[in-house]
C-alpha cells in the first residue's frame, strides 16, 4: 500500500469498525431495544408521595399528591426560605412554581425510577440575579427517603 489512507480503507473494509458492518450487524440488534424502551416508558407518577433529599446534601422536602395536585413542603431547607405553589403532574414530570429571595421560577423534575428524581430550573427570573445565574444548566438529583 502506497499511502496511509489506502491502508486505513483496506483495514476498515475487513473489520467490525466498518460502517457496513455497523449497519448490517450492530444496528439491527440494538435499535429495536432502544426504540422499545423509549416508547414503553413506565408511568411512575404514583411514586411522588414521600420525603426526598438532594443527593450529597441535607436539603430535603416532603411531597404529597392529592387530587392531582402536587404539594411541596420544606423539611430541611438549609436556611433558605422559599415558597411554592401547587405543582402540575404530567406522567413522570412535575412542574412547580417557586419564589426565593426576589427570584421567581419554575422547577421541573422527572422521576427516572420510583426512588430517584432529577430536577432543574426550567425558568428563573430576573435572569441577572445570582441565584438564576448559578442555577442555569444545573440539575439536582433527589433520592426518596425510604423508611425501613
Amino acid at each position: 500500500m502506497e499511502n496511509f489512507l489506502e491502508w486505513e480503507s483496506a483495514l476498515l473494509k475487513h473489520t467490525f469498525l466498518s460502517p457496513i458492518y455497523f449497519l448490517k450487524v450492530i444496528a439491527p440488534v440494538f435499535f429495536p431495544f432502544l426504540l422499545a424502551s423509549a416508547n414503553a416508558q413506565e408511568d411512575l407518577s404514583a411514586h411522588w408521595d414521600g420525603a426526598w433529599i438532594v443527593e450529597g446534601t441535607l436539603f430535603s422536602i416532603a411531597v404529597t399528591v392529592e387530587n392531582e395536585e402536587f404539594r411541596v413542603r420544606q423539611v430541611e431547607s438549609l436556611g433558605f426560605e422559599w415558597t411554592s405553589k401547587n405543582g402540575r403532574i404530567d406522567g413522570n414530570v412535575v412542574t412547580v412554581e417557586i419564589a426565593y429571595a426576589g427570584v421567581a421560577g419554575t422547577i421541573q423534575a422527572e422521576l427516572v425510577d420510583p426512588n430517584t428524581a432529577v430536577a432543574f430550573a426550567a425558568t428563573c427570573l430576573p435572569d441577572f440575579m445570582v441565584v438564576c445565574m448559578l442555577s442555569k444548566d444545573r440539575q439536582a438529583v433527589f433520592r426518596k427517603i425510604v423508611e425501613k
